[in-house]
């Protein structure tokens, strides 16, 4: 497998970063997950800014634009003889001192990985489990994509198999995401999900659910919500990059309608429809 280091098509086994890269040392480090759709990476710049965004708080100095990241995207993907693929675009501090920096890094180390999708030909249901771990609030203002993933390991270690999703609780008992997605359920003709007061991640397939939610005219409400309303759901389905929008087929002893459900029918056809598009963003 090839990936791009610091601009150059490398051997992932020759791949190699220092120990002093402040990404490993003291985690400051962001990244974006994506996947292609016919060679090109779907809400390309959305992705990017959100990456943009993270490294600004973060204090590292950086600025990609889309079509470089096209560009090497298609490269990689000739290169590894994939039509299409999952990429992480990961960016880190780069090298300093040992000890804590407040100057800005200017050096950041950028590699942008990639690996086969597993695709299947059918749609994939998840039950949905309560999580023993609580979703931890963000170290800054908001929660980043970035290096730090170990409350998200924690609760996924929870789990017995694929089929399964976590949803983390905050600490004040309110419903916050998934281990690696975004949450929505429907009831009374509405679409609810968990504010960012909770310390979610802003994930791209939930802001472009919210606004595919205007295109089908569907009321949608966010809001701080306990976990009993979900159980009062007629359909729930969580959300993420990779896996597009994934239907929930129970949690506990309440069943949904999963893939069935209308709802979720209506959003993966228009997602399906714009992934078609080549969308850059939303």
């Amino acid at each position: 497998m090839y990936i791009y280091l610091n601009g150059k098509v490398v051997s992932k086994d020759d791949a190699m970063i220092s120990p002093y890269d402040h990404g490993f040392m003291y985690g400051l480090g962001a990244f974006e997950t994506f996947r292609t759709y016919d060679g090109f990476p779907f809400l390309i710049q959305e992705h990017l800014n959100r990456l943009h965004e993270a490294l600004d708080e973060l204090n590292i100095g950086l600025d990609l634009d889309a079509d470089t990241i096209i560009e090497n995207v298609r490269t990689l993907l000739a290169k590894n003889n994939m039509s299409d693929a999952y990429f992480r675009l990961n960016v880190s501090a780069g090298v300093g001192d040992i000890g804590l920096q407040t100057e800005p890094y200017v050096e950041p180390v950028v590699i942008l990985y990639t690996k086969p999708l597993v695709e299947t030909s059918s749609v994939s249901e998840k039950e949905l489990v309560l999580l023993k771990t609580r979703r931890n609030t963000p170290e800054g203002e908001k929660r980043l994509k970035s290096h730090h993933y170990l409350n998200s390991i924690l609760g996924k270690r929870e789990l017995a198999s694929i089929n399964q999703e976590g949803v983390f609780l905050t600490q004040d008992g309110y419903i916050s995401e998934g281990t690696v997605s975004n949450l929505f359920w429907y009831r009374d003709n509405k679409l609810y999900t968990p504010h960012t007061s909770t310390g979610i991640l802003e994930g791209i397939t939930r802001k472009w659910v919210m606004h595919a939610s205007e295109q089908l005219n569907i009321p949608l409400k966010t809001g701080n919500y306990n976990i009993e309303t979900l159980t009062e759901a007629d359909e729930v389905f969580l959300t993420n990059s990779i896996q597009e929008l994934v239907p929930v087929s129970h949690f506990q002893d309440t069943t949904f309608l999963g893939a069935e459900g209308g709802v979720y029918q209506k959003f993966r056809e228009l997602y399906k429809n714009h992934t078609k598009k080549q969308f850059r963003s939303i």
